[in-house]
């Protein structure tokens, strides 16, 4: 029997761990300070890490509540509070999601079932080893557990067990998902030691961080990064390859309910105005991130919500501006004032990507059961920084699939280091790191339910007018909300339509109260020669995207998308 062996230190314990033959899962950490025994294989299970962790931490937190994970939290160090006294919080160099970093363990439930072309792949023995080596390292730390629910809907709702060191974090995940009258057995657990560094060289990672998820078994490894949205996506990671199976079909979207009870969701990549837009003092909120549509409707994933902050005014977005002032919220990487202890929300030093994370509880018009009828109205965000698509179009079923699958938005100059000028971003089903599954399985989901739902789909474009970025100028939210209300409405149901001679979108000639030239793009640029070539090059890249994802027409979504970019 071959052996390898490892030793690492964490506070003043050395553990060395002994792993038999590699392709045998099989993990025993030996501490020999506490004269404990620890055996991890590929049959461990939620119940078993529950029993390690009671057993080996200093003290676990179960279920602490808010008040009390404040006052934990002021004890860490990247904690401070603003001068309404809202929990402020930096994540060092991670301000963002590690894409590179996250692994999915290849077994027999995942073979065949996973894009493997959007993700990587980690075999269950090293999966196994970097579970007992960072079960090892929490001997004698104070653990916080939270049991969570991840879905309003209490017939397909997971139960979710969170463990972490750090208060802040447990509180983050405890806005986000939602608090049960009453815990039940886990269904999930994640495992989350953000202080924890993989060793490529033992674990198989790219780096010394690592978002692991085990489909099979459910649980989730985090390690080696700050960033409070890895809990929350690998949450959503899971419901994205597991809902499909139970004719769920699960989306990136935000979800709100007009006072007819009519609902819409709202498809965005960041930066779009997926929460923004859904956040209407006149239409209630179901959530802003994440949900399922079965047979029954429409529910909400979360119970929280994590908005942008960049640029935040309480004129342009009142509802998330005082939803920043809960006193279960977070700001994350927000500057505060050291002074005055005022956030700016305009300040980009520590990155583009700030957050709030505050429950639900904080939009005061919200539907309180996270559930909604099924959609009236479908909308695909796009900010297109070429400034060349038309601010809004009425879909066809095959063009809805078509913008679905390809999840387009564009990147400005400022954003990423060496982004000098607009580049087309395309994240199929406008959430490509966290599908699962190949993305025509979900554009098949979306073509069944909007045959049966018979709702009404719109690309709404929040980008830029008059030019592209530089040179053009961004549609205000002022107008884009004018838009959106006369499409949800109805409206536009009586009105005329062109069709664009590039995209072949039907977009309506007119609407109250917006520049009829803002509707024809093509009327706000100086130079339509340049327009032409602009929007062109847009078209081609799509195409060329279209063809990546869906080489062989092997089902109805991949047929659609290869008629639609021929």
């Amino acid at each position: 029997m071959k052996f390898l062996l490892h030793t690492y230190s964490s506070g003043a314990s050395e553990y060395v761990c002994k792993i038999g033959q590699f392709d045998s899962p099989f993990s025993l950490i030996l501490k020999p300070n506490l004269l404990k025994e620890m055996t991890v294989t590929d049959q461990t299970t939620t119940p078993d890490i529950a029993g390690i962790v009671a057993r080996d931490a200093k003290i676990v937190h179960k279920n602490t509540t808010r008040e009390s994970l404040r006052d934990y939290a002021r004890d860490q160090s990247e904690v401070y509070f603003t001068k309404d006294g809202t929990l402020a919080v930096t994540t060092g160099k991670f301000t963002g999601r590690s894409a590179n970093d996250k692994f999915i363990v290849k077994d027999a439930l995942t073979t065949d079932t996973v894009w493997w072309d959007n993700a990587n792949d980690m075999t269950t023995s090293a999966f196994d080893l970097l579970l007992a080596d960072m079960l090892a390292s929490i001997a004698g730390q104070d653990m916080f557990l939270q049991q969570l629910q991840a879905g309003a809907d209490a017939a397909t709702a997971y139960n979710v067990n969170v463990f972490s060191p750090s208060a802040w974090h447990s509180l983050f995940i405890q806005n986000l998902l939602i608090v049960p009258e009453t815990p039940g057995d886990a269904d999930v657990t994640i495992v989350h030691l953000p202080e924890f560094k993989a060793d490529p060289a033992i674990h198989g990672t790219k780096s010394e961080t690592c978002i692991a998820l085990d489909f099979t078994r459910d649980i989730v490894l985090i390690c080696g990064t700050q960033y409070a949205g890895e809990i929350k996506k690998s949450v959503f990671s899971l419901f994205n390859f597991h809902a499909p199976d139970n004719d769920i079909f699960p989306m990136h979207c935000s979800a709100n309910v007009g006072k007819d009870g009519d609902t819409t969701l709202f498809f965005g990549l960041s930066g779009t105005g997926k929460t923004t837009l859904s956040a209407d003092p006149n239409r209630a909120l179901v959530g802003d991130d994440e949900h399922g549509w079965s047979k029954d409707g429409v529910f909400n994933l979360e119970g929280g919500c994590y908005a942008k902050a960049i640029n935040l005014t309480e004129e342009a977005e009142p509802e998330i501006f005082n939803a920043a002032k809960h006193p279960g919220a977070i700001l994350e990487n927000v500057v505060i004032d050291k002074t005055t202890g005022e956030p700016d929300y305009f300040d980009k030093s520590l990155t583009e990507n700030t957050r709030i994370a505050y429950p639900l509880d904080a939009i005061p018009n919200r539907v309180e059961s996270g559930t909604a009828p099924t959609p009236k109205n479908i909308v695909l965000l796009t900010a297109d920084a070429y400034g060349v698509l038309p601010p809004i179009a009425r879909l066809s079923r095959e063009q809805a699939i078509y913008y679905f699958l390809s999840g387009y938005t564009a990147k400005v100059a400022g954003t990423e280091r060496g982004v000098t000028e607009p580049q087309a971003t395309f994240s199929a089903c406008f959430g490509a790191p966290f599908m699962a599954r190949f993305p025509t399985d979900y554009g098949d989901m979306l073509e069944t339910r909007l045959k049966d739902s018979g709702a009404t789909c719109w690309l709404l474009n929040t980008g830029w007018t008059g030019g592209a970025y530089g040179t053009g100028e961004r549609i205000s939210l002022r107008t884009t909300r004018r838009i959106l209300d006369a499409a949800l409405s109805g409206e536009l149901d009586n009105k005329d339509f062109r069709i664009d001679p590039i995209f072949k979108l039907m977009v309506p000639t007119d609407i109250r109260g917006v520049d009829a030239s803002i509707l024809n793009p093509i009327e706000t640029w100086a130079d339509r020669a340049a327009f032409t070539k602009q929007a062109r090059g847009l078209a081609d890249q799509f195409a060329a995207n279209f063809r990546k994802i869906a080489p062989e027409p092997e089902t109805s979504a991949d047929r659609i998308l290869l008629k639609l970019s021929a």
